[in-house]
């Protein structure tokens, strides 16, 4: 008696990956409304109050001291071992991996290139804007303080504003950015706060950011997301230039040729109806060609017997010329001479 298996859950998930891929038929993309913008400037805003209460050596970079003689790594010891770790969220090159490879599963399901072009386009943008403020702002970090009480502005240094905020940010929040539904969008919004919030926070923990570097580097972070759509028409023709490029690749590859081009049209000459009389004798002439020909009479086939069984064929009356002075056979002198009178 055959029995059926019951599926297991970690079956079904795998059932479920083995479905045939295919493209949705509505891709939601963020549009740049006014809630938006409004938001990308405050944002903007405020990340320029930040740098300026540094610049000008504010209550900021007081507060920034205080934290860092206060020493949470002496405060909490017992967590530091797990924050080493969790650090790690926050670096670029894992970080960027994971998502990475979670996108480039999505963009093959879903046979489309956008989530990975959306991704290049917001680390693109993480380096350039962050990248260039830690060379142009030249900030110390803590351990490498030279003045208490100084913002260490200007000295080589590359800690202001934190790229791993900024990364975090920008690496968990694109998901969200790319959910396809608004609940996703919620949960992973949420997920992707905690995440960078936690990331921030534990390098100040370490001593290698000052509090400042971390809430500029979730304002920076913040800004690249606010401004993907400005980025989507790009996306899109990169997209299609992609697609465009691999067709032609694979056609190449293939050795196919061009479609041959369409066939003129030759135009047919006009011929007449031809009339009933001629239509008849057409007729006639195509069942005369169709019926084959009769054979001769001598021709005939039929029974052959050998010359020796045939029966000799005597020809009816004589084969002598006719004589008109001879008489037949039994007939008298008297009656074939002519009668004389006298």
């Amino acid at each position: 008696m055959r029995t059926e298996r019951n599926l297991t859950r970690l079956d079904r998930v795998f059932a479920r990956l083995d479905r045939e891929p295919e493209r949705p038929a509505h891709i939601d993309v963020p549009r740049m409304s006014r809630h938006r913008i409004a938001l990308f400037a405050a944002t903007l805003a405020f990340y320029l109050a930040i740098v300026w209460l540094v610049v000008i050596t504010s209550w900021l970079v007081r507060l920034d001291w205080q934290v860092m003689f206060f020493r949470p790594y002496q405060q909490w010891p017992e967590i530091h071992a797990f924050l080493d770790y969790y650090v790690v969220l926050g670096q670029r090159g894992p970080t960027a991996v994971m998502v990475a490879a979670w996108l480039g599963w999505r963009s093959w399901r879903q046979h489309t290139l956008r989530p990975l072009l959306t991704l290049g386009a917001s680390l693109l943008l993480l380096n350039i804007t962050v990248g260039a403020a830690k060379l142009g702002m030249g900030r110390l970090g803590p351990h490498y303080a030279t003045t208490i009480g100084s913002n260490e502005m200007g000295l080589g240094g590359d800690i202001f504003p934190s790229g791993h905020t900024a990364n975090a940010v920008v690496t968990w929040g694109i998901l969200a950015y790319l959910a396809s539904t608004p609940r996703a969008r919620r949960w992973l919004s949420a997920v992707s706060a905690v995440v960078s919030l936690g990331v921030g926070l534990t390098t100040v923990y370490l001593g290698t950011h000052w509090l400042s570097d971390v809430v500029l580097g979730w304002a920076a972070g913040l800004l690249i997301l606010l401004a993907l759509p400005w980025c989507e028409p790009l996306i899109a023709r990169a997209e299609v230039a992609i697609l465009d490029l691999r067709d032609r690749w694979r056609e190449r590859r293939a050795g196919t040729l061009p479609a041959p081009a369409a066939p003129v049209a030759v135009p047919v000459p006009f011929t007449p109806r031809p009339t009933a009389q001629e239509e008849t004798a057409a007729a006639r002439e195509t069942v005369a060609a169709a019926r084959p020909p009769r054979a001769p009479v001598y021709l005939t086939p039929g029974p052959h017997t050998p010359r020796s069984e045939r029966t000799p064929v005597t020809p009816a009356g004589s084969r002598r010329p006719p004589h008109t002075e001879r008489l037949p056979r039994g007939a008298t002198a008297s009656a074939a001479r002519p009668l004389t009178g006298g």
